[in-house]
């Protein structure tokens, strides 16, 4: 008899390992990267043309790293142009991605201090529950491509909740 419960709860047990490990990462809505200029310098053009190829660097390493399924935010981008800072408006970003089906809405930030000290800052809420946004920053040095692109591998790898 007790070898029978013995079987029976591992069998529960790898049952519902097995159920978790197929459950499906939450949807998550990852808008673009925008400016929060906070220094003395004013971003520049270049610092424009590299919060989209960022954008999708986070998404892409968002998605690959298993933590959450993408949903375009291409739907919204109309709205979330024409609107104002996605950091500064009331909770919009969370109503963007709710109309996307989203479970989780992620906005960006680049704060430029100086050419040399900048910080990507990434912003996470999780809509299924009634918690506060988490925030994730790390600080870079150098505006310039490979301080971006190191900066922000280092923050979702180190930085972002593991699944």
């Amino acid at each position: 008899m007790t070898i029978h419960r013995t079987l029976v709860a591992t069998l529960a047990v790898t049952a519902l390992a097995a159920t978790i490990a197929r459950a499906e990462p939450p949807k998550a809505a990852v808008f673009d990267f925008q400016f929060a200029n906070v220094g003395a310098q004013p971003p520049t053009q270049a610092d424009y043309d590299r919060l989209g190829p960022l954008s999708d660097q986070l998404r892409s390493l968002l998605q690959e790293s298993g933590r959450y399924t993408i949903v375009s935010t291409d739907p919204v981008k109309g709205e979330v142009e024409k609107g104002s800072d996605l950091r500064r408006c009331n909770g919009c970003a969370d109503e963007y991605a709710r109309k996307l089906g989203a479970d989780v809405a992620i906005t960006a930030e680049v704060q430029k201090v100086s050419n040399l000290i900048l910080n990507i800052n990434v912003y996470v809420k999780d809509l299924r529950v009634n918690e506060q946004e988490k925030s994730y920053s790390v600080d870079i040095r150098g505006d310039n491509d490979v301080s971006f692109d190191r900066g922000l591998k280092y923050l979702v790898k180190n930085s972002l909740p593991q699944p």
